[in-house]
């Protein structure tokens, strides 16, 4: 909700189905603060799947959480553009790895999961899974609805629908 009161994001869409709205609205709540994952990691499996489906109010809303969050600039930007990030952080990687898999062919390679629980055991798997499946939910509900990006912000992507490139700044006015 936004400073006056308005619903942002894919709360808009949500209110015409507020059963569906209150309980997608607990399942992120739980996936974004309850988890046992660092909120780096998060943002960084986030930013993945928004880049996937081209997502722009959530890559604009996470975009800038990553950044502040640590994930540097150089990575943010990448995964922005579907190139592939100069990670230093094996961690980041990882996560990216798992979430750009998942959300490509809808699995995880058996090598991809063994690394990945390794650095985060199973419960932060399948809480890192259920995240990327509910940014995929949110990214799909952005999208249908065609919520609309904050005034002055510059969408990343020219044409979501052909996967053009703009370039564009990510959420700075």
């Amino acid at each position: 909700m936004s400073e006056t009161g308005v619903l942002t994001g894919p709360f808009n869409a949500l209110v015409h189905a507020p059963d569906v709205g209150r309980n997608v609205a607990s399942l992120g709540a739980v996936l974004r603060f309850g988890t046992a994952m660092d909120r780096r990691l998060t943002e960084v499996a986030i930013i993945t799947v928004a880049s996937r489906w081209k997502a722009e109010f959530e890559w604009w809303a996470h975009a800038r959480l990553a950044r502040e969050l640590g994930v540097p600039d150089a990575v943010v930007d990448a995964i922005g553009q579907g190139d592939e990030p100069p990670f230093a952080a094996d961690d980041e990687r990882i996560v990216h790895t798992v979430a750009r898999e998942l959300t490509t062919t809808g699995h995880v390679s058996k090598e991809h999961y063994d690394t990945a629980a390794e650095l985060l055991g199973e419960s932060s798997m399948v809480e890192l899974i259920s995240l990327c499946g509910y940014y995929s939910l949110i990214s799909f509900l952005l999208n249908s609805f065609d919520v609309p990006l904050p005034p002055g912000v510059q969408p990343n992507w020219a044409d979501p629908g052909t996967g053009t490139e703009t370039g564009a700044e990510t959420g700075a006015d």
